[in-house]
């Protein structure tokens, strides 16, 4: 059987499993597989490690992603079991009747099989396959090929049984089990089977795939650009910017860490400590203030997803309204926050920012679904388009359904 077949055939058994899951036995079966996470610990970690000697030709960045630890496999239990205590999703949104009698109800109903195409980063798997049961919603699920040892003991030695445990179909979570590029490929082109997909990743191998999903009538929701923006203001504290700055360069392989600092010329005094800063942290300082090497790439330029993401880039500009406009206009529009201790400033960065997260004295790494609203999230939606936009959660995913009841009398 080949590539084609074997994804055809998932996705099939996805679609027949859906109308099968339910929000009691999704939620037993997430509770079991967070103990099955802990017992299989010892086998995760084996795949994983031969995951990690097999890339090991591959970047520290992506090794870092890729690679599990005791700690990590702990965390993703831990996130399992939360998110198997959230409350289901609210099925009816509205409710009201009609002049005639019509009793009209708008539901929120699941899609059926949705798709998921991710990073080689093994705990994606858990959270994007756990917000999609949530909703219940059956899945097939491509990772990199980096990742496809761990994540086929996720799938076959934790998901799967923990399904079959809560009397659930193994089948309304698949798999495609092979690592070449063509399964993203083929996972984008099944309308009829998955018609909508998630996309995480780089930047333009995810736009070539929304591309490739338009052509064949699959809907998308893509998570291919990052970078958090930070803008020091003219009456910014000294304190607040730099617990800030640091606080926002934690991790550095992450899509909602700080890649362009923006500073008022009016605070130039702080930008030989940030730079200095920056630069202790072991990043390479770009840009147009003192100290910094000169820019590489335009302003905006989505660091986060390079290689080897080491470097911030510090600016000068005049005014909070170019701030915004670069904000808006320069960036990927994931996230940007603004440092001062004028509150007429901060309102206005925050009502002209229109990227998916404004912060006001908090770091944009706080833009994550688990940390905002409580459950992991399948991507950040960055779309300029109506619909679930920022972090994409169970409680995104569903379609609109009208229920309307009536008497027999009501006519046109």
């Amino acid at each position: 059987m080949d590539v084609q077949e074997l994804i055809q055939r998932e996705a099939l058994e996805a679609r027949r499993a859906a109308p099968l899951l339910g929000d009691a036995p999704v939620a037993e079966a997430l509770r079991a597989a967070a103990g099955l996470v802990r017992a299989r610990r010892a086998a995760i970690l084996d795949a994983n490690r031969a995951d990690v000697e097999a890339a090991s030709a591959l970047d520290e960045g992506t090794l870092d992603r890729l690679r599990l630890d005791d700690a990590r496999v702990d965390a993703l239990a831990t996130q399992v079991e939360a998110l198997a205590e959230l409350e289901p999703l609210a099925r009816e949104a509205d409710a009201w009747t009609l002049s005639n009698g019509l009793r009209v109800t708008e539901r929120r109903i699941p899609i059926g099989v949705v798709g998921a195409n991710f990073e080689a980063r093994p705990g994606v798997a858990l959270d994007v396959a756990g917000q999609l049961l949530k909703s219940l919603n059956a899945a097939v699920l491509r990772t990199g090929g980096a990742a496809l040892h761990t994540v086929t003991v996720l799938v076959d030695e934790v998901l799967r049984p923990a399904l079959e445990s809560a009397g659930l179909p193994p089948g309304a979570l698949g798999l495609v089990r092979s690592p070449d590029h063509e399964g993203a490929r083929l996972l984008v082109s099944l309308p009829r089977l998955v018609p909508l997909v998630i996309l995480r990743g780089s930047g333009e191998t995810t736009a070539t795939l929304a591309r490739l999903a338009a052509e064949h009538g699959v809907r998308t929701l893509a998570h291919a650009e990052g970078g958090g923006v930070l803008y020091v203001h003219a009456e910014a504290s000294r304190e607040r910017a730099f617990a800030i700055a640091a606080a926002s360069v934690d991790r550095l392989g992450v899509c909602n860490r700080l890649n362009l600092c923006l500073v008022d010329r009016a605070a130039s005094a702080l930008v030989p400590d940030l730079v200095e800063l920056f630069r202790s942290l072991g990043l390479d300082v770009r840009g147009d203030v003192e100290g910094a090497r000169p820019l590489d790439q335009p302003v905006g330029h989505e660091w986060a997803n390079d290689p080897e993401p080491r470097q911030v880039t510090v600016c000068y500009l005049d005014s909070l309204e170019e701030a915004v406009r670069v904000a808006n206009e320069e960036t990927s529009g994931l996230a940007a926050g603004i440092v001062t201790e004028d509150p007429v400033a901060a309102q206005a960065f925050l009502d002209g920012y229109r990227g998916t997260a404004a912060f006001w004295h908090a770091t944009t790494r706080f833009t994550d679904g688990f940390a905002l609203t409580g459950a992991p999230e399948t991507g950040i939606n960055v779309d300029w388009t109506p619909g679930p936009r920022g972090p994409v959660t169970y409680r995104d995913l569903w379609l609109r359904q009208y229920r309307v009841v009536g008497d027999g009398t009501q006519t046109r």
